[in-house]
């Protein structure tokens, strides 16, 4: 299947562009209760895109409920079933999985191949072409993976989601296009309270593209993560009306990977 028209190519060289924030909810499709959470904060409230499993219980579900919305993919290396037919056997766990735990060891191609089939089968799912690329559990740490990654990234004309600076600079150096920063992290408590919000916003670059990660959602009723409770603090603050009210004094509208591919 080819990748649907619609990206422009990514740039190749570094380009600073006004001042523009990315609020992306990770994890759509991954369970029932965490779908309609990002969906509802995509809807009504300030979250400005989200990223797409598409080997996860709720993937199909999720992608024809978020038809027409701002959606990448979330590519899955780390756990679920292969989207590649040809993935080869000896990297996968012993029901046929994906082995997270192996992922460092992968050849690039391996992730180039599974990469492609899970961003056609976004299209597939979807109807229309992806926003950009970024990973679940940011396993592009990985430099096997991150190269795999870029070079699907080109072909398709998409931006990647970097998290630090090393990423950033290795991502521009093989021609893809990225964010300038980046804030967000899931751990033990929830990240995106009303607190960090205004603080984030206060300390928001005055140039550049910013991504906010975040993950809003209802408790998981399929999955088990260890972060759930934590998913519907999220949704509280993204659905708030102090953070849209908060935007518009700072005169910020939140937008998505495509202020990249559009520069």
């Amino acid at each position: 299947m080819a990748l649907l028209p619609g990206a422009s190519p990514p740039l190749k060289e570094a380009v600073t562009l006004a001042r523009a924030l990315i609020i992306n909810a990770d994890d759509l499709g991954y369970d029932p209760g965490i779908t309609r959470g990002i969906l509802h904060a995509l809807r009504e409230g300030v979250v400005s895109s989200a990223t797409l499993l598409v080997n996860a219980p709720d993937s199909e579900h999720a992608a024809r409920q978020a038809r027409g919305l701002a959606i990448g993919l979330h590519l899955n290396l780390d756990r679920g079933p292969p989207v590649d037919p040809g993935f080869p056997r000896g990297w996968r766990t012993v029901d046929g999985g994906l082995a997270g735990a192996r992922v460092g060891e992968l050849p690039a191609d391996v992730v180039e191949a599974e990469a492609l089939a899970q961003l056609e089968r976004l299209e597939r799912l979807l109807g229309q072409a992806a926003t950009h690329l970024d990973v679940h559990k940011h396993l592009h740490r990985h430099p096997q993976v991150l190269e795999g990654l870029s070079r699907v990234a080109r072909r398709a004309g998409l931006p990647v989601r970097s998290i630090d600076a090393a990423m950033r600079g290795a991502l521009r150096a093989r021609g893809v296009a990225t964010n300038d920063h980046f804030v967000g992290e899931s751990g033990q408590t929830a990240y995106w309270t009303q607190e960090r919000f205004s603080a984030a916003l206060a300390a928001l670059p005055a140039e550049g593209v910013t991504e906010w990660m975040c993950h809003p959602g209802h408790l998981p009723e399929v999955v088990t993560t260890r972060y759930a409770s934590q998913r519907e603090v999220e949704l509280t603050t993204f659905l708030n009306a102090r953070s849209r009210e908060a935007l518009a004094r700072a005169a910020i509208q939140p937008t998505d990977y495509r202020v990249l591919t559009r520069a």
